[in-house]
């Protein structure tokens, strides 16, 4: 893909359903009596992943355009597959399957694609161990593909090394096959969705944002219910720095996740000093709004600590939005950038410097030297999503091509990027 610079942008965008929900909304309908039916499902592949795994569990999904019905068989309802279960690239349907798969009567295999087999799983197989369970890394080395057989499961209290909402969902959901209590405590509170979801389903959960722990006790069935998936957060981000960084531009980005475990990316972006306004704010549920961002002078800042879990996967294009910004902007403590779908520290560094931009990378994040006036290049996505968006951003106020290597991989998470933006570009 060759992306040149844009005028302005304007207009409006809607974005695709927010991946971590759509997951959800698979999974805990698979596992609820009776049906779910989900609007605004994120097609991307690796929603797709999920929702081919529970299908060869013998769950009854159908899939038209974005909207999901599920015929889920409750939580004892699962059968054996007859094959190895491919979670394609999808972390997410990988780690939160496993903790569903530790209490079932039966084995399965669990695999995905290069990156998925390079990815860490010892953060998950070590805690729903400790919980009984009989799950062990094939090649032995700590990833997938991943072998698990019937066990009995015991609730745990289980304090994360790291606040990563994929870590404690697999354990939560172990919990629903244990006896006793589970909780899980982490060192801040990663996002929320999974105990938003399973409690709207009928789970006994609670959570405490001051202690960063999430209880569940088991018992309860759960049952199927309508859901509206609000666009994710992580897809709006690239829309909004493209209006921050395109002078001129202004696009109103509709019906956006701003769940305050997800929102860290503008709480960043107005610390640089963004013109970001929330409009049509709906806190029900999962809170939604529009965004309205208009083109900002932007100025250097640190991104550190408690914010880093609200905004891990925006990263890439934070690092975009400074590369444009007057200053110096630092990102630190962001180490799990190394174990993503690429090592997006050493990803973006490398890419900005081929585009002329001052970077060092840390090993927690990286040091941008911002305003820099940036040249075109050729840059590589690594099969990595969110880095290929990012520099289709970053191409929108550079001067000169910006040739990305492996543009398609936007499929894992959005499928119509490339023509979105291109619907806003003058």
């Amino acid at each position: 893909m060759i992306m040149n610079k844009a005028k302005r942008l304007r207009g409006e965008v809607t974005i695709p359903g927010d991946k971590s929900i759509s997951h959800r909304s698979v999974m805990f309908g698979s596992l609820a009596k009776g049906i779910t039916e989900v609007d605004h499902f994120l097609t991307g592949a690796d929603c797709l992943s999920t929702i081919s795994c529970f299908k060869k569990m013998g769950i009854d999904i159908t899939l038209d355009g974005e909207h999901v019905v599920i015929n889920g068989k409750g939580l004892h309802g699962l059968s054996a597959p007859t094959e190895t279960l491919d979670c394609g690239n999808s972390g997410t349907t990988t780690r939160l399957i496993s903790g569903i798969l530790s209490g079932q009567p039966f084995t399965t295999t669990l695999t995905g694609d290069a990156s998925i087999q390079k990815r860490p799983m010892g953060r998950i197989i070590k805690p729903l161990s400790m919980m009984g369970a009989n799950i062990r890394s094939i090649g032995d080395n700590g990833c997938a593909p991943l072998e698990i057989t019937p066990a009995k499961l015991s609730g745990i209290h289980y304090e994360s090394p790291v606040a990563s909402a994929q870590v404690k969902s697999s354990i939560i959901l172990a919990g629903l096959y244990a006896d006793g209590i589970t909780k899980v405590t982490e060192p801040t509170l990663s996002r929320n969705h999974t105990e938003i979801m399973l409690k709207s389903f009928g789970a006994d959960i609670s959570s405490d944002a001051a202690t960063a722990t999430a209880t569940l006790t088991p018992g309860n069935e759960l049952f199927g219910r309508k859901i509206v998936v609000p666009g994710d957060i992580s897809s709006a981000a690239y829309f909004l720095v493209a209006g921050l960084i395109v002078p001129g531009s202004e696009i109103l980005i509709k019906n956006v996740g701003i769940n305050e475990t997800r929102d860290g990316i503008l709480r960043a972006l107005l610390a640089m000093g963004a013109d970001i306004t929330l409009l049509n704010e709906d806190r029900k549920g999962e809170p939604v709004a529009d965004l309205l961002v208009k083109s900002s002078s932007l100025h250097g800042t640190v991104i550190e600590g408690d914010i880093i879990p609200t905004l891990i996967d925006e990263i890439p294009v934070l690092a975009i939005a400074a590369a444009f910004a007057e200053g110096e902007t630092v990102i630190k403590d962001a180490a799990e950038l190394k174990v993503k779908e690429s090592d997006r520290i050493a990803v973006m560094t490398e890419n900005l410097t081929a585009l002329g931009c001052d970077i060092t990378a840390t090993d927690d994040g990286m040091i941008i030297k911002g305003g820099k006036e940036l040249h075109g290049g050729k840059v590589k996505s690594y099969d990595d999503h969110r880095i290929a968006m990012s520099f289709a951003v970053a191409a929108l106020s550079i001067d000169g091509e910006v040739d990305i290597d492996g543009a398609d991989c936007v499929n894992i998470s959005y499928p119509c990027f490339y023509s979105d933006l291109a619907s806003i570009s003058e």
